[in-house]
């Protein structure tokens, strides 16, 4: 007779309990072609134990086929799962894994170094909290490393680690590193990040990765993953004015209508007031009901339904907003857009613009200037072709509600379809508006006028407006 242990016995519950609590980091990896991105990103997964010996013995297989490491197990492989992308030893698209510790559970991009694929590295970089930036030690900055760099600030990552790899075949040079980040700092200088990171480190040895390095006794630091499981996450995100886009009007009976949605930023309580952008309308909130069970409060990344104490009439693509911050509201935006389509982009182009849980008809008044991916200058422009980033006019068919990008990347980016394909064409930044281009859902108060200006400004010396 077998016995089956239960599943109280295992603690199951307990484990699935614990392992939904833990928070999600969103990372990028990205840097040169060869810098070691796919690599860094395997030995991460194999020195967390998260591949099982199945994957083992493929990756030995692969290795011996495809494999750049000689005889060695080739760890980029468990990343660069393309055929190309095998054939020609290069990442080509946007490869995303998960991991987890006991600490903090992980999502990475490995995005392509190549500048062709430009645009699949923005869209990696387009929903993570760190940018991880490798240089090869031997190389130090290139065109790329500059280049990335400046599009993962614009995209609104503000903490960065530079991860000088390959210090093994430098001799673990203590000047050739500080000769690095020297370079890298005053590159970056005015790019607006709240931290960088320097790390020395060698993914294909594994020194300074997950476990600390013994070769570079001069280095103190902690190792990259500590880094990753004790860099903040979402702080600015829950400190910022509340946003919820509603997803959809939960109405199951006629004594129960809600409004249903992820929280974008903020937190909100029962009592709390808010308006209902686009149309102005001001409520306060009286429930927060859930599946389990109404809650006491609700943060950012939180899926909830909203009651409020008045009938007031939203649908789809409305957002609710902290009434003491209130969003803008325009049918023109000001936006920077990160061009995708092979076609090339030109004043009077008619796309579908998606920004929250809206979608719009939006055609293009004006391309006002292309940006130079390496110095972020900005130069005159009459269209757009395949990985240009550039500034533009976008007139919509109605009023939507945004913030600017820099104040909240879920409520300011957008994404730009294509009407006959409705493949992606653009993804893009929605930029603080010019006067005349908006107007608040609310007046706001003197002080919040000076945040904005001081806000303004900040966006002026970012953008190149």
């Amino acid at each position: 007779m077998t016995i089956h242990q239960s599943p109280e016995a295992f603690g199951y519950d307990a484990f699935l309990a614990a392992h939904q609590r833990k928070e999600v980091l969103r990372f990028i990896a990205c840097g040169s072609v060869d810098d070691g991105k796919s690599t860094l990103i395997g030995r991460l997964l194999h020195d967390t134990k998260q591949i099982f010996d199945d994957q083992i013995t493929a990756l030995q297989r692969d290795s011996r086929k495809h494999g750049t490491q000689g005889a060695e197990v080739d760890l980029a492989l468990l990343v660069d799962g393309l055929q190309a992308e095998r054939e020609q030893g290069i990442t080509i698209d946007v490869a995303y894994r998960f991991f987890s510790t006991d600490r903090r559970s992980f999502i990475v991009a490995d995005t392509p170094g190549h500048e062709q694929y430009t645009r699949n590295m923005a869209t990696g970089a387009s929903t993570a909290d760190v940018a991880v930036i490798l240089v090869d030690a031997r190389q130090g900055l290139t065109r790329q490393t500059r280049r990335h760099a400046l599009l993962v600030s614009m995209l609104g990552i503000r903490r960065a680690v530079l991860a000088v790899n390959k210090m093994d075949l430098v001799g673990w040079s203590q000047d050739r590193f500080e000769a690095i980040l020297a370079g890298f700092n005053a590159f970056t200088a005015s790019f607006g990040f709240a931290e960088v990171r320097a790390i020395p480190l060698s993914a294909k040895n594994g020194d300074n990765v997950v476990l600390p390095g013994t070769a570079a006794a001069w280095y103190t630091g902690s190792p990259l993953l500590q880094y990753l499981e004790e860099v903040p996450v979402h702080e600015e995100a829950q400190a910022a004015p509340f946003r919820m886009a509603v997803q959809w009007v939960n109405r199951p009976n006629s004594e129960f209508r809600g409004f249903s949605g992820l929280i974008a930023s903020g937190r909100v309580r029962p009592g709390d007031a808010v308006t209902v952008a686009p149309s102005g309308r001001s409520s306060r909130i009286a429930r927060i009901h859930t599946a389990d069970g109404d809650l006491a409060e609700a943060v950012e990344g939180r899926s909830v339904t909203l009651v409020l104490a008045d009938e007031i009439d939203a649908s789809r693509g409305a957002v609710i907003a902290a009434a003491e911050a209130p969003m803008q509201v325009a049918d023109t935006l000001d936006v920077r857009l990160f061009w995708a389509a092979e076609a090339e982009l030109r004043p009077g182009a008619a796309l579908l613009a998606k920004i929250g849980t809206v979608t719009v008809n939006a055609t293009v008044a004006a391309i006002r200037t292309r940006i130079d991916p390496e110095t972020g200058q900005a130069g005159p422009a009459e269209r757009l072709a395949a990985n240009d980033i550039g500034d533009v006019t976008l007139s919509l068919d109605r009023a939507v509600a945004f913030d600017a990008y820099a104040r909240n990347r879920d409520t300011g980016g957008l994404i730009l379809i294509d009407r006959e394909t409705t493949d992606t064409a653009a993804l893009g930044l929605v930029q603080a508006p010019r006067p005349a281009a908006a107007e608040a859902v609310a007046s706001p108060a003197p002080e919040a006028g000076r945040e904005r200006g001081g806000l303004l400004a900040a966006l002026r010396r970012l953008f190149g407006g």
